[in-house]
């Protein structure tokens, strides 16, 4: 059982990297990716634990990018698999995405506490240190203080794109994140490239463009993905010769998803490894 999306504390999820390895582990994954958004600190203490826990280890994260023709433009998440987490191409990119995702939070905290008892404090609260802050935080302070009931809440209402307290917060180029990504060893794979109920979804031009620019595969198999827009995007992998993945997308408490709900299959993960860097952890 291969699972190739996760989130510690490290981003927006709840377990510790230890812990996330843990419970993959007890649900019967047998390699795990461990993929925090725009941040590989959780990596040596996932390292740790999957020893201990004997469970195979992919070191990546989610790198946030924006796909974008003149006029139009979205966010989009991709999948960095194995690459040199020291690399300057790639660091540089996440470094000042991680920044202003912090500078967005306290922007979305001052707009939300005009109207709800909720203070840059509360956010904190919600974190650790090094923790690389997003949206998800600011619901669970949401949820702490009872203005909503959950995460799930509060991205369906007042933190989604459109209302009064949304504010966007840098992200690279998609092509620049793709080329980033494999200069740094990496192996890039598009995130839930077809959950439409997420916002706009990218045309089939842009997967094409990306792919050109060298990215590695789709994650087909996702929860919030339609089975029309599995089939879609199959026959997109197949015909840009792309590999197609498998995740859970883990967040831990808070969120629906549990591990090992979508997989990869093993041939797959090997194609992945014998792109990158790094080695997988076995």
């Amino acid at each position: 059982m291969i699972d190739l999306h996760t989130h510690s504390t490290a981003s927006d999820g709840t377990d510790s990297p230890a812990r996330l390895v843990e419970v993959a582990a007890l649900a019967g994954v047998t390699t795990l990716a461990i993929t925090d958004h725009d941040t590989t600190s959780g990596w040596p203490e996932a390292a740790e634990s999957a020893g201990r826990h004997q469970i195979g280890l992919v070191r990546g994260a989610e790198i946030s990018a924006l796909a974008s023709t003149p006029g139009w433009g979205t966010g989009v998440h991709l999948l960095a698999y194995l690459h040199d987490p020291t690399h300057p191409d790639l660091l540089t990119e996440t470094d000042r995405t991680r920044d202003d995702r912090t500078s967005r939070a306290r922007r979305m905290v001052d707009l939300l506490g005009e109207d709800y008892p909720i203070t840059w404090e509360d956010l904190l609260a919600q974190t650790k240190s090094g923790t690389t802050i997003g949206r998800p935080h600011i619901a669970d302070a949401l949820v702490a203080a009872g203005v909503v009931p959950s995460r799930d809440e509060a991205f369906a209402t007042m933190l989604r794109p459109g209302t009064r307290y949304y504010v966007g917060h840098y992200a690279p180029d998609a092509v620049v994140a793709v080329r980033a990504i494999r200069a740094a060893g990496g192996v890039p794979v598009f995130a839930h490239p077809g959950a439409d109920a997420r916002g706009r979804v990218v045309p089939d031009s842009t997967i094409e463009e990306l792919a050109a620019a060298g990215l590695a595969g789709l994650e087909v198999d996702h929860r919030d993905h339609t089975p029309d827009r599995r089939r879609r995007l199959r026959d997109i992998a197949e015909s840009l010769d792309l590999l197609v993945t498998g995740s859970s997308d883990f967040h831990g408490q808070g969120k629906k998803n549990r591990l090992g709900e979508n997989t990869t299959e093993p041939d797959v993960l090997e194609a992945i490894a014998a792109q990158g860097a790094l080695e997988v952890l076995r």
